[in-house]
């Protein structure tokens, strides 16, 4: 390999290990704030919705969003709350340890990633389809480029190990 492709390789590498341990401390945000939700007395769940959202509704009456925030919280009921932290909870700690599988770079974690971040992609675009939420676009779009880094460290490091890629 010339200087330059090497020189291009570990900055591709750098950057995913940068990547990756983004996606690694939102895994433990997960986590912690799967925790909370769980934890957390659903009065005060209510209370917390009602104060962040009464200002957009003062302001914006029919604000979509604002509104089934409000409704949804007022009717959260202790099943919904465990499903939320469950939810939570599950896909910190898988993402979590395929992140770690991945900076241990242990080659059968990069298909696994792979079909686990592409499957992440496809839900969060059924997701938009149905909120329309442009931070469900912006992740959508930073996991697009993981799963292009993964791709292609995985290539690069079945390369320098001596398989076929």
């Amino acid at each position: 390999m010339n200087p330059a492709d090497a020189r291009r390789e570990q900055r591709l590498h750098r950057f995913f290990e940068i990547t990756l341990l983004l996606k690694a401390l939102f895994a433990v945000g997960e986590i912690v704030a799967a925790i909370g939700v769980y934890l957390a007395p659903l009065d005060r769940v209510a209370d917390f919705v009602g104060a962040i959202t009464q200002a957009e509704l003062t302001a914006h009456p029919h604000d979509f969003v604002a509104a089934h925030l409000s409704v949804w919280a007022a009717n959260l009921s202790v099943g919904a709350q465990r499903f939320v932290a469950l939810y939570l909870l599950s896909h910190g700690a898988v993402k979590l340890w395929v992140i770690i599988g991945l900076m241990r770079e242990r080659l059968w974690y990069y298909p696994v990633a792979l079909a686990l971040f592409t499957v992440f992609v496809v839900y969060q675009i059924h997701r938009y389809m149905l909120t329309h939420s442009v931070s469900l676009l912006l992740i959508t779009a930073i996991d697009l480029v993981v799963i292009w880094l993964t791709w292609h460290e995985y290539g690069y490091l079945r390369r320098l190990r001596g398989r076929p890629a």
